[in-house]
C-alpha cells in the first residue's frame, strides 16, 4: 500500500513539472521581443484587383481601406521602438548601465537605422531617435497610390511593392520595362504586405536621401507641432526625378483625398 502511494505521488509530481516545462516552452516560444517586426496572415493573402472597379470612389476607398490597417500596425511598431529607445536614453542621462539584453537589441537598431556604433552612447540614442518616428498615413498611402497606377500595377499585384521600391541583385525583383541600358536594378518583390511596407518606412526612415524629411519631423516635435503628410512630403525630393513636381502632386493629392484619408 506504502509503495503505491509512493508511485502515485511521484507520478503526479512528474505530471506537474511536465506541465511547468510545457508552458515555459509555450510561453517562451509565443511571447514576441519588442524588435519584432509586425507581420500577420492576412498581409499573405492576394492582394485586391483594383482594376475591377469602375466607380472611383469605390476604387479609393477599396484601396485605403486596404493598406491603411497595415500603415497603422507598422506606425505602432515605430513607435513601440520609440519608447522604447526614450527609455534608454533616459537611463542613459541617469547614467544608468544597460542590460545584457539593452545592448543586444540596441546593436540590432543601430545596425537596421545606420548608426554609427563607434559614437557615444547618447549621441547613439537621439541620432535613433529622429531616424524612428511614424510616418504619416495619408503620406504613406498617396505616395503607395502615385507609385502603383492604385495598386493596378505588376508590381504591387505580383510582389506587393506599392512603394516603387529598388533593390539591386540579380533576381531580387522585377526587371522594369523602361530599365536604361546599362542599369541593373530591379523593382524589389516582397513574399507581403507587411515585409514591404516596414521597408518602405525603414527605407525614409534610414536613407540619407530623406534627412530633410527626418528634419522636418524632428523640427515639428520639437516645437509641438502636428505631423502631417503635407508638411513631410517636403522631404522626399530624391523619391522621384521629377522633384519638386513630384512632392507637389503628393501634397495635391492629399488634399484631393481627403475625405477618403480621414476615415
Amino acid at each position: 500500500m506504502h509503495k503505491r502511494e509512493t508511485f502515485k505521488i511521484v507520478l503526479i509530481t512528474l505530471g506537474v513539472l511536465a506541465v511547468i516545462v510545457i508552458n515555459a516552452i509555450i510561453f517562451t516560444e509565443d511571447e514576441p521581443d519588442i524588435l519584432d517586426i509586425p507581420q500577420t496572415v492576412e498581409a499573405k493573402k492576394p492582394v485586391p484587383n483594383f482594376s475591377t472597379y469602375t466607380d472611383v470612389k469605390e476604387k479609393k476607398e477599396a484601396f485605403f481601406n486596404y493598406l491603411r490597417p497595415e500603415v497603422e500596425k507598422q506606425n505602432a511598431y515605430l513607435l513601440t521602438l520609440r519608447h522604447y529607445v526614450q527609455t534608454l536614453y533616459r537611463k542613459a542621462l541617469a547614467n544608468e548601465s544597460l542590460s545584457e539584453e539593452d545592448m543586444a537589441r540596441l546593436e540590432w537598431l543601430e545596425e537596421e537605422y545606420r548608426v554609427k556604433p563607434t559614437q557615444p552612447l547618447k549621441t547613439k540614442l537621439l541620432a535613433l531617435l529622429q531616424k524612428i518616428d511614424v510616418l504619416p498615413a495619408e503620406l504613406v498611402l498617396v505616395q503607395a497610390a502615385n507609385e502603383s497606377a492604385w495598386g493596378t500595377s505588376r508590381f504591387a499585384r505580383k510582389g506587393y511593392n506599392f512603394f516603387g521600391l529598388w533593390c539591386f541583385s540579380k533576381g531580387c525583383g522585377f526587371v522594369p520595362n523602361r530599365r536604361n541600358d546599362g542599369a541593373s536594378h530591379e523593382v524589389a518583390k516582397f513574399d507581403s504586405l507587411s515585409r514591404a511596407t516596414y521597408t518602405y518606412m525603414r527605407n525614409l526612415n534610414r536613407h540619407d536621401a530623406y534627412a530633410d524629411l527626418r528634419e522636418i519631423r524632428s523640427r515639428l516635435r520639437a516645437n509641438q507641432i502636428p505631423i502631417t503628410g503635407v508638411a513631410l512630403a517636403e522631404g522626399l525630393m530624391n523619391y522621384s526625378e521629377r522633384g519638386a513636381a513630384y512632392v507637389e502632386e503628393l501634397q495635391t493629392m492629399i488634399q484631393f483625398n481627403e475625405e477618403f484619408l480621414s476615415e
